[in-house]
Parts: structure tokens; C-alpha cells; sequence
């Protein structure tokens, strides 16, 4: 009973479908019918003009994303437990040519107005300090926990009143909206550019680079060759990202994958490190107490010393969440 990741689920039946269908000759690269459509398929879920470009996986996604708004000599700031610091191994530095990351703080993994004017304030503007040109967040958070349009709103306010782009890292980005229960276009609303993830929520390999200023997209087109993730059959990850747009698949398999975490939540609320807000769980749990889950069947990984992150799929079984929502009830 596998909760380690939503990146081990399976892979939902409407992407192979899609990709069965694409399977036709076709323009290559981006030149298909499918890649050119996802201007106009994000454009109508947002409501205002992107531009559209795939990639194969989150850490290309996000940097490639960064790398339309930051130079070499410059900075992205981020919490200090984002994923492009703690996960994506140097890979924003090899991308951005060098460009550094400077880190905020903020409880569950969320920076806040005053974290980042924390960082962004103690910089000298001059030549001998890199000096800031992008906010990142990730939505939902390293630790499960949602921002609200509000706060997304006030960290934007930051970054514009000092010139600087805001990247949205939205691996999870559906199962936020899926909390919220607002629109796509309310929670990215004063985003620059989306890393929208498809991967964890019943994709094969395909993110979306959403880019809300399109002029920013056209160079990136040339990043992305140089940086060798221009695939040559394009249209099968295009397809993969419009299965998932088509009757708000991506709404519905976050929300089973949320209700799932909430039902293992339920189970122990005095052990939650955090508010699950997402499908991710955060418990207090000894060594010898992981040892006895592992013992009944369940994969998850060790969070430090005395923590465990459990973390719930599109596809979960419900007789798998009772079983684990049992067996943590009764440690």
C-alpha cells in the first residue's frame, strides 16, 4: 500500500487514451496540432492571454520558468525548504547560468510578505551584492499547506513594488485550487509564469510552462532546445496536459487525492505537524512506530527522526486509506 508519492500512481486511463490518439504522423516538435492548441486551451482557463510550452518534468519546468525572468547575475528568492533548493540538485543554477538562490523563511514551507522584504531589504543595491529578479513559491507548499489568493496577491505586491517577476511553482497546483475551491485564475492571479504540474496528478510526463507575459515565451522556446527538452514528438506530451484540461480531469483527480490525505488526517489530528490542506499528511512518528506501518504493509518515507509524510494519489484505494487511517489510529 503504496504512500510515498503521487509520483508512483498510475497513470490516468484518459492520458493513455490521448496519447493512443496522437499516435499519427504529425509536424514535430512543437509544430503539431496539439502543442499549438495550448495557447488557446489555458488561455480560456485562466482568462487572459499565455503562452503555452511543454516540458518532461517539474525541474525543467520551473527552471526554464525562471530563466525568463532572471540573468546570470542575478537571484531568485524562495523559501528555504523549496523544492528548486532542497530537490532539484542545482539545477536552477545550471539553467540560470549561475544565478544564485536566496533564502526566506515562513511557517510550512510558505514565505511570507515579511520573509521576503526580510531577504529582499538587507541586499545593498550595488555592484558587489546579486541582487533579486524573481520570487518563487510552491503551490501547494513542501509541507501540503495552501496559499490563499490573498497571500499570493501580497507577495506579488512585494515583488512588484521592487521590479521582480514571480514564479509559481504549482507541482501541486491542482490540489490547491482543489482546497480552495476557487478558480485556476484566482490562484495564480499576480503570477508571472506557472510551472502547472500534470506528472503527480495522473499524467505520464508532461508539465505546462504557462507563461502569463507571452513575450517572455519566445525566448525560452530557445532555452528549452539548448537545454535539450525540445522533444521530437511533442504532441504526445501536448496530449497527455489537454486529456488532463477536458472536463476539468485535473479538478477532479486532485480532489479524490485530497479527500484521501483528509480521511488519514482524520485519523490522528493530535500527531499533524501541519494542516493538510493537500494530499500530503505530516505525522509525529517514532522509529518504532514506523517500523510497525512498514510491518502492515505501508511505504511512506521517514520526515527526520520522528516524522513520517504520507502522501495520497488521484487513484487511491479506498480500502487502503481505512486500513492506513486504522492502523495509525491505533499506534
Amino acid at each position: 500500500m503504496q504512500f510515498t508519492s503521487d509520483n508512483a500512481a498510475a497513470v490516468h486511463p484518459a492520458v493513455w487514451k490521448a496519447m493512443m490518439a496522437a499516435d499519427a504522423p504529425d509536424a514535430p516538435y512543437d509544430g503539431d496540432a496539439l502543442s499549438r492548441s495550448l495557447d488557446a486551451a489555458f488561455t480560456a482557463l485562466f482568462g487572459r492571454e499565455c503562452a503555452v510550452l511543454w516540458a518532461a518534468t517539474g525541474t525543467a519546468a520551473n527552471c526554464l520558468a525562471l530563466a525568463s525572468l532572471v540573468p546570470p547575475h542575478g537571484a531568485v528568492v524562495c523559501h528555504r525548504e523549496a523544492h528548486i533548493e532542497m530537490d532539484e540538485a542545482g539545477a536552477p543554477g545550471f539553467f540560470l547560468h549561475g544565478a544564485k538562490l536566496l533564502l526566506a523563511d515562513g511557517a510550512s514551507a510558505k514565505v511570507t510578505p515579511a520573509t521576503l522584504a526580510a531577504v529582499i531589504e538587507a541586499i545593498r543595491d550595488d555592484v558587489h551584492q546579486v541582487q533579486p529578479h524573481a520570487v518563487s513559491i510552491t503551490q501547494a507548499s513542501e509541507y501540503g499547506c495552501v496559499y490563499r489568493p490573498a497571500e499570493v496577491a501580497a507577495i506579488a505586491a512585494v515583488a512588484k513594488a521592487r521590479g521582480l517577476g514571480l514564479h509559481m511553482d504549482g507541482a501541486r497546483f491542482a490540489n490547491a485550487v482543489a482546497h480552495l475551491g476557487c478558480s485556476a485564475a484566482e490562484a495564480a492571479s499576480g503570477v508571472d509564469v506557472l510551472s502547472f504540474g500534470f506528472v503527480k496528478n495522473g499524467g505520464m510526463g508532461a508539465e505546462a510552462i504557462v507563461f502569463f507575459d507571452v513575450e517572455a515565451a519566445k525566448v525560452i522556446r530557445y532555452r528549452r532546445k539548448r537545454a535539450g527538452h525540445l522533444q521530437s514528438k511533442g504532441r504526445f506530451l501536448a496530449a497527455q496536459i489537454l486529456a488532463m484540461l477536458e472536463d476539468e480531469l485535473w479538478l477532479d483527480n486532485a480532489r479524490a487525492a485530497n479527500a484521501a490525505a483528509a480521511g488519514i488526517a482524520a485519523a490522528a489530528p493530535e500527531r499533524l505537524l501541519h494542516p493538510v490542506e493537500a494530499n500530503e499528511v505530516f505525522l509525529t512518528c517514532t522509529a518504532a512506530e514506523r517500523a510497525a506501518l512498514r510491518g502492515a504493509g505501508f511505504t511512506f518515507y521517514d520526515w527526520g527522526p520522528d516524522a513520517a509524510r504520507l502522501v495520497t494519489s488521484w487513484d487511491a484505494k479506498t480500502g487502503d486509506i481505512a486500513a492506513l487511517a486504522k492502523a495509525i489510529a491505533a499506534l
